[in-house]
C-alpha cells in the first residue's frame, strides 16, 4: 500500500515532486521514487507488502516506454503475470504493479476489467504522451485530481497538492449544506475549490491539456430465485476464497475484530494470529468483550484499547488532518485508535467494510417489509398526510409519516442522514447550495428498474460507504502506515450479493438473512445474529458533559463559524442538547467537525 502523485506542467520539477509524496510520506514510510521528464512528474511513496526487495516503484515495461505509480493490491496478479508471460512479456519483479504495466501493454486502458483488488494508478505511455488514471470499482483506494491553467495535478490525498505553487487553496462554500446533510462530502467536488475525486469504478485520460473521464463499472442487481440453501453455499464458496486472496502478502496479517457478523465472519475464516478491538468505559458502547470471547474460541490473540473521552477529543484535529475533507460519523476516531494498536504488530489488516451494502445489512432496510402495510394505502393519501407531518416539529410518528408519503428519491439519501435539507439551509449563511435531491439524482435514475430496497443498496454503497466508512478506514490505516483489506468487496463475492433476491436478504426478523445463515457453520459464538452496531462511540452523553460543551461551544463562536453558520441556530442546538431538551448530538458534532477542519486547513 502506498501513496502517488505526479503532474503534468511546464517544467517538472522532482523538487516539487518531492515536498508533495512527503506530505503523503506515511502512507508509504519504507521507500521513495520519482520520474521525471520534460512533460510529467510522477512520485511514489511505498508500504512494502509483496516483493519486498524489488518492488521499487516507479516501474517500467522493457523499453521504459511506459511508466507506473500505483496504490493497492492486485490479488489476482499471478494468474495475470502467467498469461502475459506467455505472451512474451517479460518481468523483472514479483509484483502485483509489474503486471499492471505489462497489462496495459496488453488490453490498453481496458486492463480494469481483468483486475481482482483495490487501486488508484497513474499510467504515463510516452509514445502517445498520454496519463491514465484508474480508481477500483468499489474506491477502496483514493484518487484526486487538479487542473489549473496548463498543469494537471494528481494524488492519492488532496494535502499532496498544497505543496505545489500553482494549487489555489480555496473553500468550496456551496457544498456546505449538503455536507451537513450527508456528515460527508458526498460529491466528486470536494472543499477544495477546484479539486475533484476521481469516483470508483472510473478512469481517466489526460492528453494535450484536456481530461476525458470515462465510468467502467457501476454495480448491477438482477435478483434471481435460488433456493436458500443454494445461496448459501455460494456465499460461503465466494468469501472463503475472497479471504484467501486477501491473505497473500510476503508480511503478516491480523484483522480488526468488533462484535458483530462481517469482522467475526472474516476472522473466523482467516484466523489470523492477531486482531484488535476498541471499546469504552461504558458497557453501553464497550465490544472488547464479544471480540475476546470470539477469539478465545478461535485460539487467537485480541489486542485491545478502551478510548477515553481526553484521548478522542486530543486526536481529533490530526485525524481531521489526515481525513482531507471534514468526516463527521463518530466512528472514525474509533479507527483511529484500532488502527494505531494494530499499526504496532503488523502491516496489514481485515476489515469487514462493504458486507452491509451488498448483503443488506442495514436496520432501516427492514422498513421494506415491516411498513409493507402501510405502503398499500394509495399514494396521493400518503403524500397528503405526509404534508401535513412536515408542518410538525421532528418526532418518531410524524417522521414515518413524512418519509413514507413520499418518493424514496424525494427525500432518501441514505443510512445516516443529520440534517434535513431545510434545516441545513436555515443554518448556512451562504444560500447558493446544492440540494441532496440533486446529489442522489442521478443514481436514482441508474436504478429505476430496481427494487426500492436496491435504491437504498446504491445509495448507500456510493453515499456512505465509499464517501464515509471506506475514506475512513483509508485514511486511519495509511496514517500508521497500515495496509486494509477488505474481502466483502471483492468481484466474485460481489457476483453472489448482486443476485440475491430480497427474502434472502432481509424479513421482519432480521438483515442480512443469507450471509448470517452462512456465518453461522463458522462463527463459534453468537456473533452471526448480532444487530448492526458498528463503532458505537458515548459522544451523546460527552457532549452534554461540561467539558466538552466549553470546547464546543468556543468553536461555534469562532470566527470562521461566525462567518458560516447562524450562530443562534447551532448555539439553540448546543443548548437544547445540554438541558436533554432534544437529541441533537450529530447535528452539533456534524458542525463542530467542519469548524475544526477549516482550523487545521485555513486557520
Amino acid at each position: 500500500m502506498c501513496g502517488i502523485a505526479g503532474y503534468i506542467g511546464k517544467n517538472p520539477s522532482e523538487k516539487i515532486l518531492k515536498k508533495m509524496t512527503d506530505r503523503i510520506a506515511y502512507r508509504g514510510p519504507d521507500q521513495e521514487g520519482f520520474y521525471v521528464d520534460d512533460k510529467i512528474a510522477l512520485g511514489h511513496r511505498r508500504l512494502s507488502i509483496i516483493d519486498l526487495d524489488a518492488g521499487s516503484q516507479p516501474i517500467y515495461n522493457e523499453n521504459q516506454s511506459i511508466v507506473i505509480v500505483f496504490n493497492g493490491e492486485i490479488y489476482n496478479y499471478k494468474e495475470l503475470r502467467e498469461e502475459l508471460i506467455e505472451d512474451g512479456h517479460q518481468f523483472v519483479t514479483k509484483t502485483d504493479t509489474e503486471v499492471l504495466v505489462h497489462g496495459y501493454e496488453k488490453w490498453g486502458c481496458e486492463v480494469t476489467k481483468y483486475l481482482r483488488g483495490m487501486y488508484a494508478f497513474a499510467i504515463w505511455d510516452k509514445n502517445k504522451e498520454e496519463l491514465f488514471l484508474a480508481r477500483d470499482e468499489w474506491g477502496i483506494k483514493p484518487l484526486y485530481y487538479y487542473q489549473n491553467e496548463e498543469t494537471f495535478l494528481f494524488a492519492s490525498e488532496m494535502k499532496a497538492f498544497l505543496d505545489h505553487p500553482i494549487f489555489i487553496k480555496e473553500l468550496n462554500k456551496e457544498i456546505l449544506s449538503a455536507y451537513l446533510c450527508f456528515n460527508a462530502t458526498p460529491t466528486k467536488e470536494t472543499f477544495f475549490k477546484g479539486v475533484y475525486r476521481l469516483e470508483p469504478g472510473t478512469q481517466l485520460i489526460f492528453k494535450n491539456g484536456k481530461k476525458n473521464v470515462e465510468r467502467f463499472f457501476s454495480l448491477r442487481f438482477e435478483e434471481t430465485e435460488d433456493d436458500m440453501d443454494t445461496i448459501v453455499e455460494k456465499i460461503k464458496t465466494a468469501l472463503e476464497n475472497s479471504v484467501k486472496y486477501h491473505e497473500i502478502a510476503d508480511v503478516e496479517v491480523g484483522s480488526f475484530l468488533s462484535s458483530g457478523i462481517d469482522s467475526s465472519y472474516l476472522v473466523s475464516l482467516a484466523r489470523p494470529d492477531k486482531t484488535y478491538t476498541v471499546g469504552y468505559d461504558n458497557p453501553k458502547y464497550d465490544e472488547i468483550g464479544y471480540a475476546k470471547d470470539l477469539a478465545d474460541k478461535l485460539g487467537i490473540q485480541n489486542y485491545s484499547k478502551k478510548i477515553t473521552k481526553e484521548e478522542y477529543m486530543e486526536a481529533f484535529p490530526n485525524i481531521m488532518y489526515h481525513m482531507d475533507e471534514p468526516l463527521a460519523d463518530p466512528s472514525a476516531i474509533a479507527l483511529y485508535f484500532v488502527a494505531q494498536i494494530a499499526s504496532q504488530d503488523v502491516k496489514v489488516v481485515l476489515s469487514g467494510e462493504g458486507a452491509d451494502e451488498l448483503f443488506a445489512g442495514y436496520n432501516s432496510y427492514q422498513e421494506e417489509v415491516d411498513q409493507g402495510w402501510y405502503m398499500k394505502i394509495p399514494y396521493p393519501i400518503r403524500h397528503i398526510l405526509s404534508k401535513i407531518a412536515s408542518c410538525f416539529p421532528e418526532g418518531r410518528g410524524f417522521n414515518f409519516l413524512y418519509r413514507r408519503g413520499l418518493k424514496l428519491k424525494d427525500h432518501h439519501i441514505g443510512l445516516g442522514r443529520v440534517f434535513q435539507d431545510k434545516e441545513a439551509m436555515a443554518i448556512v449563511k451562504n444560500k447558493n447550495q446544492i440540494s441532496t435531491k440533486e446529489i442522489t439524482a442521478s443514481i436514482y435514475k441508474e436504478y429505476e428498474g430496481n427494487s426500492t430496497l436496491v435504491q437504498r443498496q446504491a445509495i448507500d454503497f456510493y453515499f456512505w460507504l465509499v464517501r464515509d466508512f471506506l475514506h475512513a478506514v483509508d485514511r486511519n490505516t495509511m496514517m500508521f502506515g497500515l495496509e486494509a483489506r477488505t474481502p466483502f468487496l471483492d468481484k466474485e463475492v460481489y457476483e453472489v450479493a448482486r443476485k440475491l433476491p430480497i427474502y434472502a436478504k432481509i424479513d421482519k426478523n432480521t438483515t442480512k438473512k443469507a450471509l448470517r445463515l452462512a456465518a453461522k457453520d463458522v462463527i463459534p459464538n453468537e456473533a452471526y445474529k448480532k444487530k448492526k452496531l458498528g463503532f458505537p462511540v458515548p459522544l451523546r452523553e460527552w457532549i452534554k458533559e461540561e467539558e466538552m460543551y466549553q470546547k464546543i461551544k468556543i468553536a461555534f463562536d469562532s470566527e470562521i463559524s461566525l462567518e458560516l453558520f447562524d450562530n443562534k441556530k447551532i448555539m439553540k442546538l448546543l443548548e437544547e442538547h445540554k438541558r436533554g431538551k432534544k437529541d441533537n448530538y450529530k447535528k452539533i458534532w456534524t458542525i463542530y467537525t467542519f469548524i475544526v477542519w477549516y482550523q487545521v486547513f485555513f486557520s
